[in-house]
Parts: structure tokens; sequence; C-alpha cells
């Protein structure tokens, strides 16, 4: 691959990258003003053209009306207050769209022109399938909230929020690949920071799908203090579902608390990691990688805290969205620049 198609092939990454962070952010604006559910429909051709008409716009809204959503909550809604909803929903859309085509048209160019070999194709295309599974998943989960309850599940927002996280991890790793030249890279099995990086990556998988789990149960407006729980360090209330282990996944106070938990056990993670290597000998991308992941974890704490305790602002649990995915940008790196 010569320089000019690897620099070429990077910034096509990185825009998607971007894009794919750009969904996230408006996916999370969508879900915390109400809009998610307004698009009863969903036509991928069709639909990529809002209402261009009074008769049109009667027309969406009269679907509106037909949904759990309209009928249960926003009954008093007019065609002016759908549309403020309305135009959310379609931007988050029309962002999928629009990455789908950033990431097809150049594709297709590097595969013709034969810029790419094989091997790299290939990894390439996984992209794609994982961009349509995300795409399934976004869909599922708005039908939920379409039948009898105006809710979407918070399994399937979690599922649909941590496959953005995935697509946007792998194709940040690819980015990586043609920047720093995978081909030359040592193959040594040594790497600098040992399994910690890995533990942090799967920790932090985890906090995200809770996160999900927090914002789809509202889990995150119960207790609205810090460092404790009320005045309690484990509120009451954290086993009143049969069968026990369904506290796990549906109660929302047990879901704060593990949310908050898993903050506290990466921060101690990411503790550990500083003090254990930031004296020692490494590259100069993996000393960044270190102070990256510490400015990572330390911002996306503060941004959690602030948004508990100011009880659940949009603007802050929109830059705590986006601070979970600059997180996971932190920890992706650290992984790749670990490889020895």
């Amino acid at each position: 691959m010569s320089p000019t198609t690897r620099r070429a092939i990077f910034i096509w990454l990185i825009t998607g990258c971007l894009l794919v962070a750009a969904m996230v952010v408006i996916g999370g604006i969508t879900r915390l003003t109400g809009s998610g559910l307004s698009i009863t429909k969903w036509d991928i051709v069709t639909g990529t053209l809002p209402p261009m008409s009074d008769a049109a716009w009667q027309q969406e809204f009269q679907h509106y009306r037909e949904s759990p959503q309209y009928q249960q909550i926003n009954s008093h809604f007019g065609v002016e207050d759908f549309k403020s909803i309305y135009w959310w929903e379609y931007l988050h859309r029309l962002v999928g769209r629009a990455i789908g085509m950033v990431f097809l048209l150049p594709f297709l160019y590097f595969v013709i022109r034969k810029k790419i070999d094989k091997p790299f194709a290939i990894k390439l295309f996984v992209i794609f399938i994982l961009g349509g599974l995300q795409g399934f998943l976004g869909w599922a989960m708005v039908a939920s909230g379409l039948v009898d309850k105006p809710y979407v599940s918070h399994y399937r927002l979690a599922a649909h929020l941590i496959t953005a996280f995935i697509t946007y991890a792998y194709t940040f790793w690819l980015a990586l690949d043609v920047l720093f030249d995978a081909k030359t890279t040592s193959s040594s099995s040594k790497k600098p920071f040992g399994s910690l990086p890995l533990w942090l990556l799967g920790v932090t998988t985890l906090q995200i799908i809770y996160g999900a789990f927090v914002a789809g149960k509202k889990a995150g407006i119960g207790y609205n203090t810090w460092p404790k729980m009320g005045d309690k360090w484990v509120a009451d209330g954290m086993n009143i579902i049969e069968p026990a282990y369904k506290n796990l996944l549906d109660n929302p106070i047990v879901l704060q608390f593990i949310h908050r938990t898993i903050a506290l056990i990466l921060v101690a993670l990411v503790g550990w990691l500083w003090l254990s290597h930031r004296k020692k000998s490494m590259g100069g991308s993996q000393r960044f990688a270190l102070k990256f992941i510490v400015f990572a974890i330390l911002l996306q704490f503060t941004l959690g805290v602030l948004t508990l305790v100011y009880v659940v602002p949009i603007e802050l649990a929109v830059l705590h969205q986006l601070g979970a995915l600059f997180l996971y940008t932190a920890v992706v790196f650290l992984n790749h620049r670990n490889r020895g």
C-alpha cells in the first residue's frame, strides 16, 4: 500500500469514526427529547426525504397518532409539536444513511482500483456487517416502543448502543493499523502494559451496557447524591424483584448502584495502570496512550457525577454519553499500542 493510499484510507476511516460519534450524540439527544418514537415506519429509500407538504405532514402525523406514545403521553400534540420531535429522529436516520454512503463509495473505489489487498478488504467489509446489524437493532429498538407501551426495551437500547461503540472501535482500530503500518509493527509478544488494557476494555464495555440500562430504565433520577445514594452507601430496595437475579437487569436502584460501582472500578484500574507504568521506559505513542486514558477516565467520571447530582439535564447527559465514547477511544488506543 503506497503512502498516498495509506493516508487516504486513514482519513476515510477517521471520517467514518467521527460520523459514528455524531450518530451516538444525536441518538442520545433523540432519546432524551423523547423523539425516538416519532417516526413509526422504516422506509429505507423513500424515508430519506422528510414530508414536503402540509398533506404529507398530516399523513406522517396520523401515523404517529396511532402510536402508544401519542395516545398515552403526547395526546395534546398538534402538528407543530410533532415536528419538534420528528426532526431529531429524522436527523438520526439521515446521518445513518450518510454513514453508509461514506463507507460504501470509497470502499468500492479502493477495491475496484486495487488500492488494497484482499485480506484488508475483508477486514473493511466487516464494517458493513456491523453497520447492517446496527441498523437492524435500531429498528428493533424503536419497534419495541410502538406496541402497547411507549417505551423502548432497555435491553434493545443497550444492544443498539454497544453495537455502535463496537463499530466505532473496530473502525478506529483499522485506522490505527493504517496509521502505524501494522505490517511493519513488531511481532514481539511482549506487551508493555501487560493484560490490564484488555481488562479495561472488558470493564468499559460492561459499563457502557449498564449505562444504557440506566438510561433505558431512567434509573439516573432515582438517587441524585454522591458518593452515597441518599443517606446510605447501599440504598434500600435492592432485592425487590423475583427471581432475585432479575434485579441485576431490571431494578433501577440496582442498575444505578452497579453503574456507580463499575465507575469506581474503572478509576481504580486506570490509577493502578498509571502508578505502575508512569516511570517505565516506553515508546512515544505508548506514553501518549497512558496519559490519554488517565485524562479520559477523569473527564468521564466527573461528567458522570455532575450528570447525576444535577438530575440528568440533557446537556450533561449528552456530554456524558460523548465522554463514554471518548473513554472508549482511549481504551482502544491503549490496547492497540500494547501490542509490543
